[in-house]
């Protein structure tokens, strides 16, 4: 099975985040094999993949691409504060259902450009907005065909305008190129070296 998968792998599950984004789109959906996993480690898989978090853990392709996005970035402003969660945009966490708790405290995920937006035993969503893009990166626990619990990610954008359509489609070959496959490696690695990341990491059952 490709590590892609059809946007209907994220739309037909009953996720809480449809509720958020009515506005989005799904631009991609993503598997990563997580071999003996079970239905409960989920929380591991989230602290190992923050353990893991961020182009510095990545292969030198995809340092040298955000590298060069932060810089262009920096030159032309789109990252500048008036052009973030709410500023440009609201932030999602302001219209969570009153069963839907936010998660974090707001800051950004450390290695990250991304905000917390809730976490459940099987979901969790951040967001992140710029000039180009309100974005969202959900993360979901799903049983596969051969028994095992595995990540699914599902990318959910909302692009600014025509600008932001552009940019999408420009940055399309280094995602599925470049960015994703190492994604793949990095985060697969992440549940391999679980018990060395994630301190305690068999009695892990709860992250919220």
């Amino acid at each position: 099975m490709s590590p892609r998968l059809p946007h209907t792998e994220h739309t037909s599950r009953p996720w809480r985040i449809h509720e958020l984004t009515p506005g989005f789109r799904v631009e991609d959906v993503w598997r990563y094999r997580t071999p003996g996993a079970g239905p409960d480690d989920f929380p591991v898989m989230l602290d190992a993949l923050e353990a893991l978090a961020g182009p510095a853990n990545s292969g030198l392709a995809v340092r040298a691409l955000f590298a060069a996005r932060w810089k262009l970035g920096a030159l032309l402003g789109w990252d500048k504060p008036k052009q973030s969660l709410g500023t440009r945009v609201r932030s999602l966490r302001e219209v969570l259902p009153p069963d839907l708790p936010a998660a974090g405290d707001g800051h950004a995920v450390p290695g990250t450009p991304f905000k917390r937006l809730y976490i459940l035993d099987d979901e969790y969503a951040m967001e992140l907005a710029n000039k180009t893009v309100h974005t969202v990166c959900h993360l979901g626990w799903v049983q596969a065909d051969n028994g095992d619990y595995e990540l699914r990610m599902a990318a959910l954008v909302k692009p600014n305008g025509t600008f932001g359509r552009l940019y999408m489609a420009c940055i399309k070959p280094f995602r599925y190129l470049i960015v994703y496959p190492q994604m793949t490696r990095q985060w697969e690695r992440a549940w391999r070296d679980r018990h060395r990341l994630v301190p305690n990491a068999g009695n892990r059952t709860a992250r919220h």
